[in-house]
């Protein structure tokens, strides 16, 4: 077979290979071809410009820190932003200067920062090429070792401990990024009032009739029929009335928007037989009509898809669901309160009215709550 290779021009080399399956260990052929394509190997290595000018490398450090340093004035800035510039009046304008300055801040901090790393990465630290071989776990105490020595190199290379404006100013960025992130946290609660209380007490009061949201006109009990949802905010939730009445009155907000978000409700009519309700409110409610809060109790969204058929109340920003004819209690979802029910009945006219206001805080329950 070796001759009839050469005959066939010398192509390939004939070498004996030991058959697979086969019981008295039958001789095969293979073929090795001489012309396969050669492993090219690796490409010379090419310094870079900062391994052969010193004062390049010095350029590449100061850009390095100078961009670190950039991140801190971002982030300091979106702080400063968010701190002096005034988004309380409500006016649209303020609202898109501050929202552009706080954000522009963040995105400079975070852009500075990461461009720094990556161009530390490639300009400064040790350009080599290197193979890391996975070995059995747990590794041996040489191995240990070896992994410590690897750490010191890697330190060395880097040049994280030597270069020390690099390393401070990282660190600095690093401290600085989240700033304005807990900054912002102190928006999302009042800090001179207990938010309890603001979150009880809503412009619902005794005799307030229920109206339709946003028309502001006043709901008849004959007006609801059975499987009906009603989107309802008190009669005097209009900027008319609002601004005659005081802080009080307002149920502690001090705008028409703030004002609303807490005194939505929802407002159904089921079968009586259907009703399932506490011993407690069973005069909650007027000939199957019961009202709830509309502020879901996970984060707050507008709890606002009604199942006519299950008599379910759907959040559909973390799909909550709430039994209404059993005093909205929780059935699915993250939510871990029933949403808080508005006592209601009728006025001598036939109009729905509330009774009160919410006997519990309204929207989520991470607040720390009074019981």
């Amino acid at each position: 077979m070796a001759e009839e290779a050469k005959n066939n021009g010398g192509t390939g080399a004939v070498v004996a290979a030991q058959g697979h399956g086969s019981a008295d260990g039958a001789v095969g052929t293979a073929v090795i071809a001489s012309d396969a394509v050669q492993n090219p190997g690796l490409p010379p290595h090419r310094k870079r410009v900062t391994d052969l000018d010193p004062k390049k490398e010095k350029n590449a450090e100061r850009t390095v820190y100078t961009l670190f340093y950039l991140s801190i004035a971002g982030s300091l800035g979106a702080v400063l932003a968010y701190m002096f510039l005034p988004i309380e009046t409500g006016d649209p304008m303020a609202i898109r200067v501050h929202t552009l300055v706080v954000g522009l801040g963040m995105a400079l901090a975070l852009l500075a920062v990461g461009i720094g790393a990556v161009h530390w990465g490639k300009a400064l630290m040790a350009d080599h090429e290197s193979i890391d071989e996975r070995h059995p776990v747990p590794s041996n105490t040489e191995t240990r070792e070896a992994s410590a020595e690897v750490f010191k190199l890697a330190d060395e290379e880097s040049g994280f401990s030597r270069r020390s404006l690099v390393r401070n100013s990282l660190i600095g960025a690093l401290i600085a990024f989240p700033l304005p992130g807990i900054t912002l946290l102190r928006g999302l609660a009042p800090q001179d009032r207990d938010p309890v209380q603001l979150l009880k007490h809503t412009m619902w009061t005794k005799g307030v009739r229920l109206a339709r949201d946003p028309s502001g006109v006043p709901i008849k009990a004959s007006e609801v029929t059975i499987g009906s949802a009603f989107h309802v905010i008190p009669e005097t939730l209009t900027h008319e009335d609002f601004a005659k009445l005081s802080l009080d009155e307002r149920g502690g907000s001090e705008t028409l928007l703030d004002a609303k978000a807490k005194a939505i409700v929802l407002l159904m009519r089921l079968d009586q037989s259907e009703l399932k309700e506490l011993p407690e409110r069973e005069s909650w409610s007027y000939d199957g009509i019961v009202a709830y809060s509309k502020v879901c109790t996970h984060v707050g969204c507008p709890v606002a898809l009604y199942e006519q058929h299950t008599h379910h109340l759907l959040c559909p920003c973390h799909q909550s669901q709430f039994d209404v004819s059993e005093h909205a209690k929780v059935v699915f979802g993250p939510a871990k309160r029933p949403l808080p029910q508005l006592p209601i009945t009728v006025d001598d006219e036939g109009y729905l009215v509330a009774q009160s206001d919410f006997h519990e805080p309204v929207g989520p329950s991470y607040w720390e709550r009074l019981k």
